[in-house]
C-alpha cells in the first residue's frame, strides 16, 4: 500500500540529507521518482543539504498541482513510483491534499520533508495539513542542539542580530543571512523551548556571560564574614 509520510524536525536535524539519501536508495532499486522543493536555501529548483549534497528538483509555487504533475508524467509513459517533496512546510494545504490524493488514487508513495513550526512557534499551514492527513509522521532521530546543549525544539529568527517573534511567516534566510536588504539581515537558529520563550539566542547568551560572571564574583566578594 502506498503511503503519505511526513518526516519532520527542526532546522539542522538532517531533513534534506535524509531526503537525498532516500531518493538515492529508491532510484538504485529502479524506482522512478520526482523531486520537488520550495524556497531551498541554495536557490530555486534545488534540494541541498548542509553537508554539501545537492540535487536538482522541480520548484513548487502556489500554482503547482501535484495531481496534474503526476498524471502528466504517467500520460507520457513514466511510472512515477514515488514523489519526494522537500521544504514541505511551504506547500499550501490544498497541495497537501493533492499529495494525499496521489497516494490514495494512483498508488504513489509520497515522502514529505519539512519543519513543523515557524519562528513564532506556530504550525506552518502545509505542516499542519500533513500532520492531519499523513499515514505516518516520523520525527527525525538526529537531534539538533540549542546553544545550551539541550535538545532544540524551536526555530528562531533574528533580524540584524535581534530575535523577533513577529513578521511575515516566510522570509528566506540562512547562516549567511537574507539577500533582501529591505528586511535586514535575516538568520535562523534552533533553540530549546526555554530559551526560545526567553528570546535568548547564542549571541545574547555570549553577551550576557561576562556580566553574569561579574555579578557572581561581586556577590561572593561582598558577602559578610562571621567572626568566630
Amino acid at each position: 500500500m502506498a503511503e503519505l509520510v511526513f518526516f519532520s524536525g527542526t532546522m539542522d536535524c538532517g531533513k534534506s540529507t535524509l531526503a537525498l539519501q532516500m531518493h538515492h536508495n529508491h532510484a538504485a532499486r529502479g524506482r522512478d521518482g520526482v523531486l520537488f522543493t520550495r524556497h531551498d536555501r541554495s536557490g530555486n529548483a534545488t534540494i541541498s543539504s548542509r553537508l554539501g549534497l545537492t540535487k536538482r528538483a522541480h520548484e513548487v509555487d502556489d500554482r503547482t498541482d501535484f495531481w496534474a504533475e503526476v498524471i502528466g508524467r504517467r500520460t507520457q509513459g513514466r511510472p512515477v513510483d514515488y514523489v519526494l517533496g522537500d521544504e514541505a512546510q511551504f506547500y499550501t494545504a490544498e497541495q497537501v491534499e493533492q499529495l494525499a490524493r496521489v497516494v490514495d488514487e494512483l498508488g504513489v508513495d509520497v515522502y514529505a520533508f519539512g519543519i513543523s513550526s515557524d519562528f513564532r512557534a506556530r504550525l506552518f499551514p502545509g505542516s499542519q495539513r500533513l500532520v492531519e492527513l499523513a499515514d505516518r509522521v516520523e520525527v527525525l532521530q538526529v537531534r539538533a542542539l540549542c546553544w545550551c546543549g539541550a535538545r532544540a525544539t524551536h526555530n528562531a529568527r533574528t533580524v540584524d542580530g535581534e530575535m523577533v517573534v513577529e513578521g511575515e511567516q516566510v522570509v528566506v534566510g540562512d547562516v549567511a543571512g537574507s539577500p533582501d536588504a529591505s528586511v535586514g539581515e535575516v538568520q535562523y537558529e534552533v533553540l530549546c523551548r526555554r530559551h526560545h520563550m526567553r528570546r535568548m539566542t547564542a549571541a545574547v547568551a555570549r553577551a550576557a556571560a561576562p556580566n553574569a560572571q561579574t555579578l557572581v564574583t561581586s556577590v561572593l566578594v561582598e558577602q559578610p564574614t562571621l567572626d568566630v
